[in-house]
């Protein structure tokens, strides 16, 4: 069976490794950033490509694959003013490995199934170095067999975990919810060390403990000592990212009416270490923020 025609949009820290391996698994890949210079070069150095617009590229793929920051920048691309859906053909694909919002997911899908076209949701964990390395986790919505068996074969170039969720936004669901555990996770490692600090002992010390008892968890395995306690911060996550996927969360517990007060709670932690210092800083120096918080500053 030919391997079908592929286009990627979004060239960023993870779409441009993600496109990369989808190129290297022998896939016709064409790629589309809104920053023309960076898809030129892209393209060159990966033997893709490039699009000059989101129209070029539906035009010349079978299935498109968007790693973009919102949800609702993905449906503009897809299905707004020139977005690359008017020219895909019926019986295409879209695969969404964005963060996106559930509910917004079931809308595009169920506005590109009556042009005839499919949807995938297949968000990821595992960050740029395994983005690099084809190894990502996929959590993917698909509503048939026939949706998700199409849909696996490109995904397998890009991760070597892929779990079906469920039907169409079950995925981002549960992208969500992940990330809201490791920033529930990050914001208590972090609230435990700066308690620890004022009570006088060491970070690095403590961090160490955790890690050998029941404190331990992703964070404080591999981001905070080397992002935080070494003074770092620069995990290549960024706090608007990390933000977003908790306010997803927290939307969600809002919608189902249950009273969960630790999302909540968590996702107004964030949100205020967003809005002191930007959602343009990395994750991890939300800590600064409640550092400072701590010591009444």
């Amino acid at each position: 069976m030919s391997l079908e025609k592929i286009g990627f949009v979004g060239l960023g820290n993870m779409g441009a490794p993600m496109s990369a391996n989808i190129a290297k698994a022998g896939f016709a890949l064409t790629v589309y950033d809104v920053d023309q210079e960076r898809t030129t070069k892209h393209a060159e150095a990966i033997g893709a490509k490039p699009a000059s617009s989101l129209a070029e590229l539906g035009e010349n793929s079978d299935v498109v694959v968007t790693m973009l920051p919102t949800g609702k920048i993905v449906t503009d691309a897809a299905i707004g003013a020139g977005g690359f859906a008017h020219s895909l053909k019926r019986g295409s694909m879209l695969i969404d490995m964005s963060s996106s919002v559930p509910g917004g997911s079931r809308e595009l899908a169920s506005t590109l199934v009556d042009k005839g076209i499919a949807f995938v949701d297949a968000p990821v964990s595992g960050a740029v170095p395994r983005a690099t390395t084809g190894t990502l986790t996929l959590m993917v919505g698909a509503d048939s067999d026939e949706d998700y068996a199409r849909a696996e074969i490109v995904l397998k170039s890009m991760g070597n975990l892929l779990f079906r969720t469920g039907s169409v936004g079950t995925g981002h669901a549960m992208k969500a919810l992940n990330n809201y555990v490791a920033a529930a996770g990050f914001a208590a490692a972090s609230e435990a060390l700066i308690m620890g600090k004022k009570l006088g002992l060491d970070p690095a010390v403590a961090l160490e403990i955790m890690n050998v008892s029941t404190g331990r968890n992703f964070s404080t395995e591999k981001t905070i000592k080397s992002e935080v306690v070494e003074g770092r911060f620069a995990s290549g996550f960024g706090l608007a990212l990390l933000t977003k996927d908790v306010r997803i969360a927290a939307d969600l517990a809002t919608s189902l009416g249950a009273d969960l007060p630790l999302v909540a709670q968590t996702i107004a932690w964030w949100e205020k270490a967003e809005a002191a210092i930007g959602g343009a800083r990395d994750h991890t120096e939300a800590f600064k923020v409640w550092e400072e918080a701590a010591n009444g500053r």
